[in-house]
């Protein structure tokens, strides 16, 4: 195994399960793995790297080292009959019988608590077939009942079973203008407060940045989140590359977190992304190192909506994937470091931290993102997200001084007291960001 060491991923709730389909799409491609979980003809894997990722059935095929959990059956029932249904085991598919009806109290305590054994259950089962396990990547959204309730509930218990592990997840976050569900900021609220402890890093992303890429940058009309996903996989492969593939500068799970996180609480990674072409513009696009990483600057690149010029840098990892040299790449950080729009808190003035995977992108055939010879993924942490917690607690704040919706979570067995609590601990986090700023 190589150093890496084997990952376990967790795709909890519908954008979980939906986030799912677009990863292991992308993960097969790029790894020559058949829907069946069979290499494809004439692929031969040139290191063990993938086993980081996939473990080997005793019939010699592949299949993903994952969970997938929803707490009612009808949207994992579509991988069970779906393209890629026998590349999983079908114990990793996990299903309830009723969801947590956009509820954190509902997946946290009264449907969650029925089915956390077992899922604790499939994920020992893993745990103990991995020779060397690196922790474990969580995708799930913060805005429903079960991404919120019962991925908490999961975190809570991982962190208690596998103390020494890292846990990074990636988080839809609630979007500024785009509400889904009318409870998201009670949801996203207490399911912040319940896993600040028990997650190492998060990824943020939100379904209206996504959007706006997807019908800016790609010339897609009216973008569906099979488009918002498959983008997201993007990224969630992009970063995680040197844990998948050899490479000249690679960094393991626990490199990763250690750069992006100056302190526990300030947790909370921002994602870029470039070059973000559609196929037709490709050919006349400039796609040199200097200019997707300048780009990876640009707001029309952020998975994630905020204003990056209204705080500082406290990290920031540049991901490169393809033909580039680490020469070019040192020339581009040097002339970035004499940029005056770009700053970093005083006490880490120079915070960049490099990874060079020479295995290009790949991208789905028929999908909306050119192929690029280079790409790079920015994975950045800014103290601009303020801004977003902000908002976050004032939305809380206007429902909850009407006590609005309140009974829907005390009748699932939340106590009252948990609303002051939560909103407590979300006020410190924003204290938290002023403080490093200083």
């Amino acid at each position: 195994m190589e150093e890496s060491g084997e990952i376990i991923t967790i795709f909890i709730g519908q954008a979980g399960v939906q986030i799912a389909n677009a990863c292991w799409e992308l993960f097969c491609l790029e790894h020559g793995v058949s829907p069946d979980g069979c290499l494809r003809q004439g692929y031969y894997p040139t290191d063990l790297s993938l086993y980081s990722f996939f473990s080997e059935t005793q019939v010699r095929k592949l299949t993903p080292r994952t969970l997938v959990v929803d707490l009612e059956p009808t949207v994992i029932d579509e991988i069970r009959t779906g393209a890629y249904k026998n590349l999983f085991n079908p114990n990793s598919l996990i299903t309830g019988k009723e969801d947590a009806s956009n509820n954190f109290a509902r997946g946290y305590y009264s449907i969650g608590s029925e089915a956390i054994g077992l899922v604790l259950d499939r994920v020992s089962k893993i745990w103990e077939t991995c020779s060397k396990p690196a922790g474990f990547i969580v995708f799930r959204s913060l805005n429903g009942g079960t991404g919120s309730g019962f991925a908490t509930l999961l975190l809570e218990q991982l962190s208690r079973d596998y103390p020494k592990q890292i846990t990074l997840d990636f988080v839809v976050f609630p979007s500024p203008n785009i509400a889904t569900v009318i409870v998201e900021p009670y949801n996203a609220v207490f399911t912040t407060h319940g896993t600040l402890d028990h997650v190492n890093c998060s990824f943020l992303v939100d379904n209206e940045a996504l959007y706006n890429i997807c019908a800016r940058n790609l010339n897609v009309n009216s973008p569906t989140y099979t488009n918002l996903n498959r983008l997201m996989a993007q990224v969630v492969s992009s970063v995680t590359a040197s844990m998948r593939f050899e490479g000249a500068v690679n960094l393991t799970l626990e490199q990763l977190q250690t750069n992006l996180v100056p302190y526990p609480r300030i947790h909370f990674s921002l994602v870029t992304y470039a070059p973000l072409i559609c196929p037709r513009k490709v050919m006349h696009s400039e796609i040199t190192t200097r200019q997707i990483t300048y780009d990876c600057f640009a707001p029309a690149n952020q998975m994630v909506t905020y204003d990056p010029r209204t705080g500082a840098y406290t990290s920031c990892c540049l991901l490169y994937r393809g033909d580039v040299s680490p020469n070019d790449v040192n020339k581009t950080i040097a002339s970035l470091k004499g940029t005056k729009s770009i700053r970093f808190v005083t006490w880490s003035p120079t915070g960049f931290k490099i990874g060079i995977n020479y295995q290009p992108t790949t991208t789905v055939p028929g999908g909306d993102l050119a192929k690029s010879r280079r790409t790079v993924v920015m994975a950045s942490n800014n103290t601009a997200i303020k801004q977003r917690w902000s908002l976050l607690a004032r939305n809380f704040d206007l429902m909850y001084q009407r006590r609005a919706f309140v009974h829907h979570y005390v009748g699932e067995g939340m106590e009252e007291d948990c609303f002051d609590e939560a909103r407590g601990n979300m006020i410190a986090l924003i204290d938290d960001y002023r403080e490093i700023e200083k």
